[in-house]
């Protein structure tokens, strides 16, 4: 038996009194947090959920997330993280998509009504038949329809649950991702994708039992935050404080009065503490503690290592992944000067090469490729999509969608991306689903999105849009269209309007010749 939920049990087994998480004022320790998530547990098996099952979840980063995370796996379902800034349109996707079977969704705004009219609308409910509202009171009655509010699931419920007995090659979770096609599609973990990842993690990082303290400012439902701080972090019964919302001022206030000694980020928020950055904060003192700082999610510029090694004294070390390898792939080595642009070598157990489009392995120092993969963190598969996994996966293969380059150390670089996907502060835009809503505007002819260079954002989402004839339609309007409809980090920030689009000669939009 596997079951990634061990990662949980281990540490309250043996360090019992840790504290695990902390949000706020609030603390709990290892054993608190097993406990609840085995009320969880068995609050789903005695309402039906099966080995197998698909379980939804969508909750900022506050103790709630990891005890419903566990509780998931310990019940034997997979869980599906999702992104608290869908909107409902998009959660009932997700939903539909993932074939849940439950919701479990957190009361604040904005998640509250997206997460119910998802659930509600779109004929998502016909199969999720359980929807757990997440309140910050477990007495308060539900405000929705339909709902039950996990305290009142919870009350009186025994906190003994007996795991149940999974593979480690079974889906543990379920993690949404555009991809480099098509709609989101959803990367199947298995238990032993992510308990290998964290482990590996640890052993990256030289992290021993009850040593560290992170500080959690990615969303946990982000693979990156899941695996490096959570699985990892209670791997080795750390302490977890989270940050629901990341706010500069108030990220380097809790460095600069917190043992924190295990920071990880994208690097627009390392640019942002750069920035915000005052004489009233001790950053020797953060220096001193913070034992690594860790970057992933986009290319970090040499001017934010060099940047935050100055005023902080700590070299950031980057690495990179994807949803789809749980996350981890490359990592700088910790005995190694970093070299700027480099991702690092493959981690433990895990191979990379470059490849042609016809799988072809390209030879030879700075030549560039498609980055492929092979290893314990490939996932499974895309879910319910054997087509669309096929053309990723060969002979255990997965093939990224990224070009990059090795140097003649094993080094790898990343050089860009083979489709146009957009990172905005660390989450993945595919462009046309903007396109397709911005389209569903009676004003609109055409819309190709692309990304633009943002300080602090890394991309902006820019559109470029051919109105209709005697079309009046301004940017402000499609700017409030677009965010009605589409997640924060979707939708555009600049709209530009244009008589034609560059073609190629088959009809394609010269996306290159827009930038």
């Amino acid at each position: 038996m596997l079951n990634l939920s061990t990662l949980l049990e281990d540490s309250a087994r043996s360090h019992p009194e840790q504290v695990a998480v902390v949000t706020g004022e609030q603390r709990l320790t290892y054993a608190g947090v097993d406990a609840a998530a085995r009320q969880v547990a068995g609050l789903l098996v005695a309402r039906g959920i099966r080995h197998g099952d698909k379980v939804a979840l969508s909750c900022p980063n506050l103790a709630w997330f990891p005890i419903v995370y566990y509780g998931v796996l310990k019940a034997g379902a997979v869980v599906v993280p999702l992104n608290v800034m869908l909107k409902s349109r998009e959660v009932a996707y997700h939903l539909n998509d993932s074939e849940a079977a439950a919701y479990f969704c957190f009361e604040g705004s904005p998640q509250l009504p997206t997460g119910a009219e998802g659930f509600a609308g779109y004929g998502a409910a016909e199969r999720c038949e359980h929807f757990f509202l997440i309140t910050a009171d477990p007495a308060a009655p539900s405000p929705i329809e339909g709902a039950e509010t996990l305290g009142a699931a919870l009350a009186g419920r025994p906190a003994t649950f007996e795991t149940v007995p999974t593979r480690g090659d079974d889906p543990a979770v379920i993690l949404y991702t555009s991809g480099t096609t098509g709609q989101a599609k959803g990367a199947e973990l298995s238990h032993e994708n992510l308990v290998l990842n964290a482990f590996v993690a640890n052993r990256i990082f030289v992290s021993t039992p009850c040593l560290d303290t992170h500080l959690v400012v990615l969303p946990l439902f982000h693979t990156f935050a899941a695996t490096i701080n959570m699985n990892a972090g209670f791997a080795s019964a750390s302490t977890l404080i989270l940050v629901p919302r990341f706010e500069p001022e108030a990220v380097l206030r809790l460095l600069g009065t917190q043992e924190i000694t295990f920071f990880a980020g994208v690097p627009t928020m390392y640019w942002a503490l750069i920035e915000a950055l005052t004489d009233d904060v001790d950053a020797d003192r953060i220096g001193r503690t913070m034992r690594r700082a860790v970057a992933a999610g986009s290319s970090l510029p040499v001017e934010i290592i060099k940047g935050f090694r100055d005023r902080f004294g700590v070299t950031i070390l980057e690495g990179y992944g994807l949803s789809e390898t749980s996350p981890s792939v490359t990592f700088t080595p910790l005995w190694a000067e970093p070299r700027p642009g480099s991702v690092g070598k493959p981690i433990w157990g895990v191979e990379v090469k470059l490849v042609d489009d016809e799988w072809n392995t390209v030879e030879g120092a700075g030549e560039v490729g498609e980055i492929a993969i092979r290893g314990h963190n490939v996932m499974r598969g895309y879910y319910n999509r054997p087509e669309a996994t096929a053309e990723v996966m060969r002979d255990g293969w997965f093939r990224t969608g990224d070009l990059g380059r090795r140097d003649e150390d094993g080094w790898y670089y990343i050089v860009d991306r083979v489709k146009d996907m957009i990172i905005r502060n660390g989450f993945n835009v595919y462009p046309r689903e903007v396109e397709d809503v911005l389209m569903s505007h009676e004003d609109v002819s055409l819309a190709v999105v692309i990304g633009v260079p943002r300080p602090g954002h890394g991309e902006e989402i820019k559109a470029v849009v051919v109105r209709r004839p005697g079309a009046t339609v301004t940017e402000d309007d499609l700017l409030a269209w677009g965010r009605e409809r589409m997640a924060a980090y979707k939708y555009p920030r600049i709209v530009e309007f244009a008589d034609e689009i560059p073609m190629t000669a088959t009809g394609k939009p010269l996306k290159r010749e827009l930038r």
